[in-house]
């Protein structure tokens, strides 16, 4: 009994052991597992031509493509290695059926690209691209770093593409290695269509900066297409031994500035034109224009104006040529000029200048933009000496009328007193009257209403016949006075009075009398 019993307990004794050696073995198997290596291989990066069109291409190789810019796959694929494998463009156009290729790019870091491209016959080439550095070896990279470098990425190349301004870069060799998308339409535009790898110069950057030098300079350029001028106003630097190159469109800019200078030459021709001396001051009063005028009237030198020489050394060339007033002292004749550059810059200033040499120049001054001032010279010597001359026959005629012994005077042809001499004034007394209507009715105030005065309101109010109109009225003192009514050019009249005649006199008898239709009355008027 106690041997079933001892060989029982010793059979259970082996099967726990048995399982447990048993668990320890699968422990140990899925501890191994999970210890095991990652399978680090990666797809290849491969794609399959007939010609230049794609047949087939693997998981990353169409990433690739689709995160390349441009229209054609085989386009996408040459301008991105045109950018890392300069000699890739041309190798792959030019191999031999049945040759195998294989290219790698380096820098001072190593190498980073590399290229296999094998011919497969009947038209068929198959590339490969691969990072020598990272081959057979996954790189874990973090999905939050990812996405934000893509997503800035994406931002980048989106800016590129949507700008307007054009955008590449070039070799030492002078080799377009990348463009964005204005370049790219704009040089299918000017090739029709027919763009191939390397891209075209749509603008020459002959000249390569020195070395150290990043900043090469930026100058305007034209571009020919479809029989019109584009312009384009380009910047380059250079970066990582390449040349990067931005022309902004520089059309409207051109425009303005064409438009300013038609404008300018057209003022400077009618400046030329002009028989005014102009000479404009830039706010620290230097000379920055003039026109012939200023040389005739100032007799200044043409050199001497072309060296832009300042406001004061310009007015002290014209006192030593004596074409400014006499001053009395220099220090004076300062103070006068200092006054003459304030008043001009801040509001219209004008002088006369009667030059020792008999002529008369007036000077303007005139503030401009910025602080600018223009000066302007004109000869008014004859305008002068015909204004003389016009108040000297004034003079004249007014010491001609004084100097008659009938009151004179003359109204116009609404009634307005236009002149009268001394002697009217003494006959009737001085007055501010202006009217005809207030002169009768000072001549009323003086002689009373009497017939003749009648006679003569309404002959000053009728047309008058061409010959002269006599008659005569009351006088002011008594007695008779005599007066004489001419019709004058513009509907003006002149009337004259004589000297009183004695109330009695023989010669009253001998005055004609006029009634209003003009009509002269052999009989003499009383008054």
């Amino acid at each position: 009994m106690v041997g079933q019993f001892l060989t029982a307990f010793l059979a259970s004794l082996v099967a726990v052991v048995l399982a447990i050696i048993g668990l320890r073995l699968v422990d140990r198997r899925r501890s191994e597992a999970g210890r095991a290596p990652l399978d680090r291989t990666l797809e290849p990066i491969v794609f399959l031509f007939r010609g230049r069109q794609l047949v087939d291409a693997t998981g990353p190789a169409r990433t690739l493509l689709h995160a390349l810019p441009g229209d054609g796959d085989w386009q996408r694929l040459a301008g991105w290695l045109a950018m890392r494998l300069p000699d890739a463009g041309a190798a792959l156009l030019d191999i031999q059926a049945g040759a195998r290729l294989e290219l790698t790019s380096g820098d001072e870091s190593g190498a980073r690209l590399r290229l296999l491209a094998e011919d497969l016959g009947d038209g068929l080439l198959r590339v490969t691209l691969a990072d020598p550095s990272a081959e057979n070896a996954g790189i874990v990279v973090d999905s939050l770093s990812l996405g934000a470098m893509e997503n800035e990425l994406e931002i980048l190349r989106s800016t590129m593409d949507h700008s307007p301004m054009l955008a590449w870069r070039q070799d030492a060799l002078g080799q377009v290695t990348w463009a964005n998308s204005a370049y790219l339409h704009l040089t299918d535009a000017v090739s029709d269509g027919q763009t191939v790898w390397p891209l075209p110069q749509l603008i020459d950057l002959a000249a390569r900066p020195a070395p150290g030098n990043t900043l090469t300079g930026s100058r305007r350029v034209q571009i020919q297409h479809d029989g019109q001028s584009r312009w384009y106003d380009c910047h380059t630097h250079e970066v990582a031994e390449q040349i990067v190159a931005i022309a902004l469109p520089a059309d409207a800019a051109v425009r303005a500035e064409r438009s300013l200078r038609e404008f300018v030459q057209t003022l400077t021709k009618t400046f030329a034109d002009l028989p005014i001396g102009l000479a404009i001051f830039d706010r620290d009063r230097n000379l920055q224009l003039f026109n012939p005028a200023l040389i005739d009237l100032t007799g200044l030198a043409t050199g001497f104006l072309t060296a832009r020489p300042t406001l004061y050394a310009f007015l002290d060339r014209l006192r030593e040529a004596r074409m400014v007033p006499e001053p009395k002292d220099y220090r004076s004749w300062r103070n006068q000029m200092n006054s003459l550059e304030a008043a001009a810059s801040s509001g219209h200033h004008v002088e006369m200048w009667s030059l020792p040499g008999g002529q008369t120049y007036r000077v303007t001054g005139r503030p401009h933009p910025d602080g600018a001032v223009a000066f302007l010279f004109e000869d008014i010597t004859s305008e002068i000496s015909l204004t003389r001359k016009f108040r000297a026959d004034l003079s004249l005629s007014a010491e001609m009328l004084d100097a008659l012994e009938d009151a004179v005077a003359v109204f116009a042809a609404n009634g307005e007193l236009l002149v009268s001499n001394r002697q009217y004034g003494l006959l009737w007394g001085s007055s501010s009257r202006a009217t005809l209507d207030d002169h009768v009715a000072r001549w009323v105030d003086c002689s009373g209403e009497s017939p003749g005065l009648a006679n003569l309101r309404d002959a000053l109010h009728l047309p008058l016949p061409e010959d002269a109109l006599r008659g005569a009225m009351a006088g002011p003192q008594g007695g008779l006075l005599s007066w004489r009514l001419r019709a004058l050019s513009g509907g003006r009249v002149l009337l004259s009075f004589q000297s009183p005649v004695p109330a009695g006199s023989s010669d009253a008898a001998r005055l004609p009398a006029v009634t209003p239709s003009g009509a002269t009355n052999s009989k003499a008027l009383t008054g």
